[in-house]
């Protein structure tokens, strides 16, 4: 039987802060961003039925699942970093580190890096920032979750990235600035170094989590659904597949949601 999957967005990395450090590459989080972790830690409700975590192989990523999953760490789950869930864009901050750089930082901890293959962080081909690519990728991630045998799988990754993995955009205009372009720069002239959530691209807030079933019968796309208690806990009613379908394309026009 496919494995429950529970989605978490990374807690607050220094990008996060304003627009500015988008051009700092893969930063860490913040010492909120950790207080995040730690809160998440002692909320979520399934620590003792996680079999497995994966997580981006982010800096953010990686710092996120390492302290708000401790419990499961401590007792020596599973822990792949996987680059098919990568976040989308290919600014600086959401392009990730060299292998070798990570081997260095995060070798001595209980992250297995061995899926990572050295062009992970190209942004080119597979890895590419634009809508195939990602959704390619996404499809490969859900593919690979879905044969997995554990019955509880966490997996920690990115705003721009879950909206993909689940095919599912409601609400990624909660964090969103104006979408006009002039409006935008305008903006920027007046207040350079001010936080725009327009870049969060993004429903999903900071350490949030949602958990999700796979839908029967289809093999072929390894589809998501959210789970009935996942939607209660977010006062969430979902959408249909017609609507869902719509709003992909609404979103993804002229490849705006991957300007993050």
């Amino acid at each position: 039987m496919a494995p429950t999957v529970h989605l978490v967005r990374h807690a607050q990395a220094v990008h996060n802060l304003t627009i500015a450090n988008h051009t700092m590459p893969d930063p860490p989080l913040t010492p909120f961003g950790e207080q995040q972790c730690r809160d998440l830690c002692g909320r979520f409700p399934f620590h003792s039925s996680i079999g497995l975590l994966v997580s981006s192989p982010l800096r953010r990523t990686i710092q996120t699942t390492l302290l708000a999953f401790e419990p499961e760490v401590s007792r020596g789950v599973k822990y792949f970093a996987l680059p098919e869930v990568q976040e989308t864009s290919d600014l600086p901050c959401d392009t990730g580190s060299n292998l070798s750089v990570l081997k260095e930082e995060f070798g001595n901890r209980p992250v297995d890096l061995s899926l990572i293959p050295d062009d992970w962080d190209s942004k080119k081909g597979k890895w590419a920032a634009d809508h195939v690519a990602v959704e390619a990728r996404c499809r490969e991630a859900r593919k690979w979750l879905k044969s997995r045998d554990e019955e509880h799988v966490v997996v920690v990754s990115h705003g721009g990235l879950l909206h993909y993995l689940t095919e599912d955009w409601t609400g990624s205009g909660k964090f969103q600035g104006t979408r006009r372009p002039f409006l935008r720069r305008v903006k920027k002239l007046l207040f350079p170094n001010a936080y725009d959530p327009w870049y969060t691209g993004t429903g999903w807030e900071n350490v949030e989590f949602r958990s999700y079933h796979f839908v029967e019968g289809d093999e072929g796309n390894a589809s998501l659904e959210e789970t009935e208690e996942s939607r209660h806990r977010r006062s969430e009613k979902p959408l249909t597949k017609e609507e869902k379908t719509q709003l992909r394309e609404t979103v993804t026009k002229d490849g705006e949601s991957l300007k993050i």
